[in-house]
């Protein structure tokens, strides 16, 4: 008998104008974590969509071997009769429903037609202790953080007697303790013999819990390592997945600007629902003209609050404090009011708030600058198209044309046409919300290129990201924020990571 559970041979995948798979073959052994990386756009989770019968059988060609049966699943159900689950990267959560209504969503408890709430809660009970999550199965969805989600949705799959796990980027909204916790998960779920595939861009995790690696690249299979027989390095893997050496992780860029654009002073912000909690608490901070500023810390420390806050009041009530740019006080009382000012913000979510997936990239582009591009509130094509393929070619986005909609793309490319169409409404000041989550290494790269010929342009950019490595390898300067304040200020020439999570911890060192 094979020791494969897993064998997908000859797959090819066809989009229109886009040859998503071609010819891949994936194997996978029974009781290992088999990690599946490559850049943006390379098949990963297309893939792993034809496996789970999201793209079902006769909308691909090849075959599908799973415990030595070949498998034709027409749908997701069928994938998950056998023991096949996944877990996309966008959780698949009812916030205002319970932890145990979640769980056992389509698959209910019921005795002729009645749920025994009792059993739903018993076995959701029973399921949250193998996840190690202490919460009640009454808690509702939005109740917790994204970090224990993941570990609802894993209980999930549990709840279906999973084989074979699949998690498409589980860790790429999580904080390192939530990522750590997660990754300890799967190796304790591999000493119960559930087989896992994982879908990752951060390579530090592939490298430290994954048995084998195979590395995709536009759409076919470049090779399959087993780490225990050839070893592993994030070098390898990269050069696998881009097809070269990429020695700089982070483009060289020096910045010596000291010029003030911006100062916010005093800022306070409560909480959009729960008015008697005090999200942001008092801040004073600066932005430099041509300078990227970081803002690190831990998820939940109020940096993306703070953000959109000063984006027009976009979040927050009762906000309060001074914003001073290049010497005039500003009244940002929309997000109309703070793109006029010159500001611009590039939300963490894109799928969710950055971009329309059923429109093109032509229509995302255009968007927040429709005063450019037409007349009489009536949208000149001839501009839109220009303007659209102008961003197209500037951001080296990967597409069909500029009439290919915008959930057809990567996450790569998705990110990229966000940041277009920002860029297009000429901001003088660019605030980038976790901007490569999610996204590989060679896209990662590009951005950080563009963000740095926006402040050679004179721009200023503010960058929140959650990877410290980021943080230091881009910004020239770094605040750091915990609990709503801000905590310290450090450098580039100083910075580290030990220190950055000094500040973190030592809250009492709060700047009033």
């Amino acid at each position: 008998m094979s020791d494969h559970i897993l064998e997908m041979k000859h797959i090819t995948k066809t989009f229109p104008g886009v040859k998503a798979l071609d010819d891949v073959n994936f194997s996978v052994k029974k009781g290992e974590i088999h990690a599946l990386v490559g850049e943006n756009g390379a098949g990963k989770s297309t893939l792993m969509k034809v496996l789970s019968g999201v793209h079902e059988f006769g909308t691909y060609e090849g075959d599908i071997v799973y415990n030595g049966e070949v498998c034709q699943f027409r749908d997701i159900k069928e994938s998950e009769k056998k023991g096949i689950v996944i877990i996309h990267q966008e959780l698949a959560l009812i916030p205002y429903l319970s932890i145990a209504e979640n769980i056992f969503l389509g698959n209910e408890q019921a005795s002729k037609g009645i749920i025994d709430w009792k059993e739903t809660a018993s076995k959701t009970g029973e399921l949250l202790k193998r996840v190690k999550l202490k919460e009640s199965p009454k808690t509702l969805i939005t109740q917790i953080g994204v970090g224990k989600q993941q570990l609802v949705e894993i209980a999930k799959a549990l709840s279906k007697r999973v084989e074979l796990l699949i998690l498409d980027e589980p860790t790429a909204a999580l904080n390192e303790d939530d990522s750590e916790n997660l990754l300890d998960l799967i190796l304790e779920l591999k000493e119960h013999g559930i087989t896992s595939i994982l879908i990752s861009h951060k390579l530090n995790e592939v490298e430290k819990i994954a048995d084998s690696v195979t590395i995709l690249r536009d759409g076919q299979t470049i090779e399959t390592i087993s780490v225990e027989e050839e070893g592993i390095s994030e070098d390898r893997i990269i050069k696998g997945m881009v097809g070269r050496e990429l020695t700089n992780r982070f483009p060289i860029h020096e910045s010596n600007s000291s010029e003030k654009v911006l100062e916010v002073k005093n800022w306070s912000v409560y909480h959009p629902e729960h008015e008697d909690r005090q999200v942001i608490k008092n801040i004073d901070f600066h932005l430099n003209r041509g300078e990227v500023l970081g803002l690190a810390g831990l998820m939940g420390a109020g940096r993306t609050e703070l953000a959109m806050s000063l984006f027009g009041k976009a979040y927050g009530k009762n906000v309060t404090g001074t914003i001073i740019k290049e010497g005039k006080e500003l009244h940002l009382h929309s997000v109309s009011d703070a793109i006029k000012a010159g500001f611009a913000y590039v939300t963490e979510d894109r799928k969710s708030l950055g971009l329309i997936l059923e429109e093109d990239l032509k229509t995302n582009i255009s968007l927040a600058n429709l005063k450019a591009i037409s007349k009489n509130n009536v949208v000149n094509n001839r501009k839109e198209i220009t303007v659209g393929e102008e961003y197209r070619k500037k951001m080296n986005i990967k597409s069909s044309g500029i009439t290919q909609k915008a959930k057809n793309l990567s996450g790569g490319n998705q990110q990229k046409v966000v940041l277009s169409k920002w860029i297009n409404t000429k901001p003088d000041i660019l605030i980038l919300d976790e901007p490569t989550r999610g996204i590989d290494v060679g896209a990662k790269y590009e951005i950080y290129t563009i963000i740095n010929q926006l402040v050679d342009e004179g721009k200023s950019v503010i960058v929140i990201s959650s990877e410290m490595p980021e943080i230091l390898g881009i910004c020239d300067r770094i605040y750091v924020m915990s609990e709503g304040k801000l905590t310290g200020e450090l450098m580039k020439g100083e910075a580290t990571q030990e220190k950055i999570m000094k500040h973190v911890i030592n809250k009492q060192e709060a700047k009033a």
